[in-house]
């Protein structure tokens, strides 16, 4: 693989569901990089990897992107399948995953899922080249997260690959970067960046001097609330009761409520999958055999079983993207004899995610305390994310700071705009997340 030209600068923004890579070129053009799979061209590649072994002992292959979900739909073979790893980046409680004979640290699945992203980048970039922006979140995801644990991390991952000299910048002042090409005059920017695992937020002031836009960081804030919590609350209200979660099982001469820990394997899909080999799904088997309700047990066997999981958070996310344009919608999942179907009302929907609504506002008020400002000296925001186009967090927006003063960007592909741009600023180190509060771009 070659790498970049000197004159060109990297921008690598690892989210949760999707990451991706742009350049730019030293005249500030800027362009992400394209996968070809499936005879489609995608500027997103999916944050996911799946090991396998062609037979017993033969030794793990990898494969990342939309390749690794491929592979995992075809099941040729005996895989371990990894998706939203993200989200372990900061939790001291993560230390190592098993696949096959081999014990994995969250560093070395990075590692993995980085040598896949180059792979299929073909010669359009290598991580040895000079200029390389690497993007993270304000606050990482979880409940108690260390996030000096996650850079450190973050920093052995990218060293294996040779680059151990990358600049890491906060996700929201990549998609600052990106936007502030349209200013035509100063402006106090608030930037709020919404992803798969959390959100972020940023408050920036734009000025023009001599030519040279110059910045200033004024403030930060991040939660770990985002699209995923989103899909989550669908299957919390919809999906987990069609499959048993309040329902009862006998046990001798009592009634008891079936375990609500067996429905935390819904947060995310890939999950679904570790039932077969942690005992859950062998206690769900036998849970169904004294179940007040045992067809509702046994369509969720049904979805494990036959690693459905993909499909039914197709379906949810599906759902809530045709909820940001219609009032209602109908939720339909049907697979493998399960049939699963709703109506849900926008209303409904806003209602389950109103504590979170709450607690993104509560952020953004966070960010406005830490600048020093209030919403009215706020002049431009610059929402970009897919959840942003979520109503009821655009009217979260619109209440604080007026239909007129928010703009989006490209929903995916911004920040890594803005992070390939930072590295062609006067003073790139200077944006780094531990660096000084002031820089110039």
């Amino acid at each position: 693989m070659s790498s970049a030209s000197p004159a060109v600068s990297i921008g690598i923004d690892f989210g949760t569901s999707n990451t991706v890579v742009a350049l730019a070129a030293d005249d500030r053009r800027v362009e992400a990089i394209r996968f070809e799979h499936g005879g489609l061209r995608h500027s997103t590649y999916v944050s996911a990897l799946c090991f396998w072994e062609d037979r017993p002992g033969a030794g793990a292959q990898a494969e990342g992107g939309p390749w690794a979900i491929e592979q995992f739909l075809e099941g040729r073979h005996v895989y371990r399948f990894l998706q939203s790893f993200k989200t372990f980046a900061a939790s001291s409680s993560f230390n190592t995953t098993q696949v096959f004979r081999q014990r994995f640290k969250f560093e070395d699945i990075l590692a993995a899922f980085l040598r896949t992203l180059a792979r299929h980048g073909g010669d359009k970039f290598g991580f040895e080249a000079a200029n390389i922006t690497v993007g993270r979140p304000v606050r990482f995801a979880g409940g108690n997260p260390d996030d000096d644990l996650a850079m450190q991390r973050y920093r052995a991952a990218f060293e294996r690959l040779g680059a151990g000299h990358a600049r890491y910048v906060y996700e929201p002042v990549g998609a600052a970067f990106s936007f502030a090409r349209r200013l035509e005059r100063d402006a106090t920017v608030l930037v709020a960046d919404f992803g798969g695992g959390t959100s972020d937020f940023s408050v920036m002031r734009f000025s023009r001097a001599g030519g040279h836009l110059r910045a200033e960081p004024l403030g930060h804030a991040g939660i770990g609330i985002a699209g995923d919590t989103f899909d989550y609350r669908i299957v919390d209200h919809v999906v987990s009761p069609r499959l048993g979660k309040g329902s009862s099982f006998r046990s001798f001469d009592k009634v008891l409520p079936i375990p609500n820990s067996h429905y935390t394997n819904l947060a995310r899909w890939h999950q679904l999958a570790l039932m077969k080999s942690n005992g859950d799904l062998r206690e769900l088997r036998e849970l169904a055999r004294t179940a007040l309700k045992p067809d509702q047990l046994e369509d969720f066997i049904t979805i494990v079983d036959l690693d459905l999981g993909f499909s039914l958070y197709r379906a949810v996310s599906d759902a809530k993207v045709a909820l940001s344009a219609k009032d209602e919608v109908d939720f339909r999942f049907r697979g493998g004899g399960v049939d699963i179907g709703a109506a849900i009302t926008r209303k409904k929907f806003e209602s389950w995610i109103a504590d979170d609504i709450a607690r993104l506002g509560a952020t953004v008020d966070k960010v406005l305390g830490e600048a020093r400002i209030t919403a009215r000296e706020v002049e431009k925001v610059f929402l970009t994310g897919g959840t942003s186009f979520v109503p009821a967090v655009r009217n979260l927006f619109a209440e604080r700071f007026g239909n007129e003063r928010l703009m989006s960007g490209d929903q995916f592909e911004s920040i890594a705009y803005g992070l390939a741009l930072i590295g062609h600023s006067p003073e790139p180190d200077r944006w780094t997340a531990d660096g000084g509060l002031k820089a110039s771009a």
